[in-house]
């Protein structure tokens, strides 16, 4: 129903305790999130991708669903904040919009705090709102005790003819912590494992597994397709059609085996530890498609890179390791010496504040790699939070002038500092966003380019072909 009101527990509840059913489970993810999706990926111990209509084209939202559901037996999709909020009035690019594409049954989970009659009230608007979003089951949260659940069940049962399928009462201790950003990353959670069967043990309890499995498998899926969003493979289907979408005629986002990949065979190493860790699934895939071998390096451990071709340093929270990236010094010397040389890198959010000279939190300030003259502090509030839409206007090393990228930004930090003496080289002017300053964004020095921006590598091909091509060049230049 909306932000907060539980989704994300009862969807872990629910993949956690169908694996321990034996089932096979994909989950998916609706919003341009890194963490619930980093949870459901920890449930259903499969990769958890993302279907962000804003991001992605609806032809490559289908293809990758198609492909990446494989030889599951369900495919659970998370949607984010409200059914029905979106980018305006009209809800574009709202979980509601991506259930109607999807032909997916949606199960409401609906926030009952202080109210009876008036949850009915609220599905029942929910339900009317847009008869063609198929709401087939309601999760009632945050209920107070016996008599508040059976008067909530009695309005919606005499008004909505909609299901309930569970009802979970207030919790007094809550498994899942919380940070700005929502949820703790799995990472960092000091018991992952723990959490995951807390949301079993809530889902077994109080949530109604077989009416849901039920809904699931009723799914009238996508024409023509013979799969359908939560429905149960049918078990005549070829093993082309379970790998992916070539027999259904979608030339677009095709399957992990269908692409064809370059001549060239690369290196590219992904900064991936407990400070960077916000990565799409898929833009692995894109760049392992091209041919490229992907080489995990922790800036928290390693004193060296290693010989590799190109760098991508994703987002995370550099500023809960900062005493830890601060202090490893050799690894911040060797990027430095690497970035001078010529190395292709690529860095997004946490990403580019490690690539400047400082990070301030609170009166300390931790020595960064000091790539860009600038320094960043953290604030209580968001400094951007929100879809981005920017146009590359400036000569840089991966993208040709012209081209128009969609992604999102959301971070607590801020440039507090930049050397007026080295003025920065921005390459993205922001049609919608912050950016890093003054409504810029895409900072390049040499072969580096750093941003706010996150880009998904389906909604923007542009970003694997800069990250391949440079690669090759870079490869070549040594050779």
């Amino acid at each position: 129903m909306k932000g907060g009101a539980g989704k994300t527990t009862v969807s872990l509840g629910i993949i956690a305790a169908w694996k321990k059913q034996g089932r096979k489970i994909v989950t998916f993810k609706k919003g341009p999130d890194y963490i619930d999706a980093g949870w459901l990926s920890s449930a259903s111990k499969h990769p958890c991708y993302n279907l962000d209509a804003f991001m992605i084209t609806r032809e490559k939202i289908l293809s990758s669903f198609v492909g990446h559901y494989g030889d599951a037996d369900c495919a659970v999709i998370e949607g984010n904040r409200g059914l029905y909020d979106g980018m305006d009035a009209a809800g574009s690019f709202s979980t509601a919009e991506l259930a109607k594409t999807m032909k997916a049954p949606v199960i409401l989970v609906l926030d009952c705090t202080k109210v009876t009659c008036t949850a009915a009230a609220m599905l029942l608007g929910m339900l009317k709102f847009d008869p063609k979003v198929q709401i087939s089951g309601v999760v009632l949260n945050q209920i107070a005790g016996k008599r508040h659940e059976r008067v909530i069940r009695e309005a919606i049962a005499q008004r909505c003819n909609i299901p309930v399928v569970g009802a979970i009462p207030k919790l007094r201790s809550e498994q899942l912590s919380e940070r700005h950003m929502g949820l703790t990353p799995f990472q960092e959670h000091p018991g992952v494992g723990q959490a995951i069967r807390a949301t079993v043990e809530i889902a077994e309890k109080y949530l109604d597994l077989d009416q849901i499995w039920k809904i699931a498998k009723a799914s009238p899926g996508i024409r023509g397709w013979g799969l359908g969003v939560g429905q149960t493979k049918p078990k005549t289907q070829s093993s082309t059609q379970r790998a992916g979408g070539r027999d259904w005629g979608l030339g677009i986002g095709k399957t992990k085996h269908e692409s064809p990949k370059t001549n060239h065979s690369v290196r590219i190493g992904i900064i991936r530890d407990s400070a960077f860790q916000f990565y799409y699934p898929e833009n692995f895939e894109e760049l392992e498609r091209r041919g490229a071998k992907l080489i995990e390096i922790s800036a928290l451990k390693a004193k060296k890179l290693p010989q590799i071709d190109a760098l991508y340093i994703g987002g995370g929270f550099p500023e809960t390791h900062a005493i830890t990236l601060a202090k490893n010094r050799a690894f911040r010397t060797s990027i430095q010496k690497a970035v001078e040389a010529g190395l292709p890198v690529y860095a997004e959010c946490g990403g580019l504040m490690y690539l400047g000279e400082a990070l301030l939190l609170g009166k300390k300030t931790y020595p960064m790699t000091g790539v860009f003259p600038l320094r960043f502090s953290l604030e209580k509030k968001p400094q951007a939070h929100g879809y981005t839409i920017v146009t590359v206007d400036r000569a840089n090393p991966f993208y040709r002038k012209g081209t128009i990228l969609r992604g999102h930004e959301f971070h607590y930090s801020r440039v507090i500092d930049h050397k007026t003496t080295t003025r920065p080289q921005f390459a993205f002017g922001m049609e919608r966003g912050e950016g890093i300053l003054h409504q810029r964004d895409g900072i390049c020095y040499k072969n580096v380019l750093a941003t706010y921006t996150h880009l998904h590598a389906l909604g923007s091909p542009e970003w694997a072909d800069g990250m391949i091509g440079q690669a090759i060049e870079y490869r070549r230049g040594r050779t």
